[in-house]
């Protein structure tokens, strides 16, 4: 269980919706933390955190405490960490959630670039606009799967010309009223 526990480790990332990287550590110590973690080489380490620091825009932050960043610098520092080892999938819980539209707008270029080179990325959001820009989108409510397909499979599902959002809470509506019946 350990050796497969840790061949799991080597290909996930994962960003949580709220920033839990170590806010008492440097945004330079918290990389190195969590590419020790990943059990990355030390030489290693220092390429990637080179590379991710200019990815994510974090040069010349190196030396800040992560806790007292900007909540958009929060967010690039987690995403940096989360792809420090180079995962095969990265889960994402609510990414954009609490950061400004410019900053949005980058972080969804990055995400499109990821999937592009053959990254798997998983995204909870309740940004219905952003799930747009995934392949597949998945609606549920109350644990239980409503929805599977296309971005316009679900907008065709909802009905006709509806937008993400209102295809959302009708394919919702709909589903809470079956089950009223």
């Amino acid at each position: 269980p350990t050796l497969a526990r840790a061949a799991a480790r080597a290909n996930v990332g994962y960003v949580a919706q709220k920033f839990s990287l170590y806010g008492m550590l440097t945004v330079r110590e918290n990389l190195e933390f969590f590419g020790g973690a990943y059990g990355l080489p030390r030489q290693k380490i220092k390429e990637r955190i080179k590379e991710v620091l200019s990815r994510f825009g974090l040069v010349g932050a190196e030396d800040r405490m992560a806790g007292d960043l900007p909540g958009g610098y929060k967010q690039r520092l987690s995403m940096a960490a989360a792809l420090l080892h180079e995962p095969k999938i990265l889960f994402l819980d609510e990414p954009t959630s609490g950061i400004d539209p410019p900053a949005r707008r980058i972080f969804w270029r990055q995400i499109t670039a990821l999937a592009a080179k053959g990254t798997t990325v998983i995204i909870t959001t309740h940004f219905m606009n952003e799930a747009e820009y995934c392949d597949r989108i998945m609606i549920q409510d109350q644990g239980k799967m409503l929805i599977l397909g296309t971005p316009e499979e679900v907008r065709n599902r909802g009905g006709k010309n509806l937008t993400m959002n209102e295809a959302f809470i009708a394919i919702v509506e709909n589903s809470r009223r079956e089950e009223e019946l």
